[in-house]
């Protein structure tokens, strides 16, 4: 299953590409689920609450998922609670780590999974994930990021064929990561938006912030699981070859197939993925355009 939902990174034009990646490349079985408008129809990452579809996760062997700052009905977020308490795989990109967001008027039963709760610290982004929302490390808009392998990715098999990882959306604030976490890899911050700009001198460098890691998570009744979480993941991201290689890695070793991850793994992608720049649209702008699903497939 791949779930978007995000309004500023273009997840649902992300998603759909690696989904065909995965199953014509791979042999994966894949879903994408959207952000579905009600009114029209169609797909509108600006519609929060709602996200048809995510009854497949009962039966979903793994997820990838991009979504931010939802606040789905219960009933949607009974099927994720089902699927992490049975500790089924995830890979969560980029806003992932701050998922939910439900006012603080909200009735919902799962008020305690915003991104900024203090009953749960930090919602299911802190507890499960790692991380919540936290800040823009890099000026976002303004100094990309390029990936640097971590002594803990050295040997990892997720990394094989790993080695240039570069995304024009900038390295994320990591804070609290707990000393748990496997990190792979580590953002460093560039002077500009260019893959040959020079990373920033002075501190943001020293240290560099965690930006791809493993971890194991366990939902209170829940049974234990193991995610994959890296805070790239805007749809122009995924322009970068290896950024690509690492996602289909990470999904082979989610899926309990670690020693079939090829030493470079095939992600050659459609011509037609000519991603948008990642931005916040206005709230017309999405239901004018009538996207449908099946609009979205490279």
């Amino acid at each position: 299953m791949l779930v978007s939902g995000d309004d500023e990174y273009r997840s649902e034009e992300s998603l759909p590409m690696l989904a065909k990646l995965l199953s014509e490349k791979h042999g994966f079985d894949c879903v994408v689920l959207f952000a579905i408008n009600p009114d029209t129809q169609t797909v509108d990452p600006n519609y929060q609450s709602n996200i048809p579809g995510l009854h497949h996760l009962d039966d979903a062997d793994a997820m990838i998922m991009c979504t931010r700052f939802r606040s789905l009905p219960d009933w949607q977020m009974a099927h994720f609670e089902k699927f992490f308490k049975a500790g089924k795989p995830f890979t969560a990109l980029r806003t992932s780590t701050h998922p939910f967001n439900f006012a603080p008027s909200s009735n919902s039963s799962y008020k305690s999974w915003s991104f900024n709760s203090q009953e749960w610290p930090g919602g299911f982004g802190q507890q499960i994930i790692g991380e919540t929302w936290h800040s823009h490390h890099g000026n976002h808009g303004s100094q990309a990021t390029r990936g640097v392998i971590a002594d803990a990715g050295k040997n990892s098999k997720i990394l094989n064929g790993v080695s240039d990882v570069f995304g024009p959306s900038d390295v994320y604030g990591v804070v609290h990561l707990p000393s748990t976490a496997n990190v792979l890899m580590l953002g460093q911050v560039l002077s500009g938006m260019k893959p040959t700009d020079p990373p920033l001198e002075g501190e943001k460098n020293n240290p560099m912030m965690p930006l791809v890691w493993t971890k194991d998570y366990q939902m209170v009744e829940g049974k234990g699981g193991k995610l994959f979480c890296t805070t790239m993941g805007a749809a122009t991201d995924f322009l970068n070859e290896d950024l690509r290689r690492l996602v289909v890695n990470a999904t082979y070793w989610m899926c309990g197939l670690e020693d079939l991850i090829p030493s470079k793994a095939d992600v050659g992608v459609s011509e037609k993925y000519k991603p948008s720049n990642f931005g916040f649209k206005d709230a017309k702008f999405f239901p004018e355009l009538r996207i449908r699903p099946i609009d979205l497939i490279p």
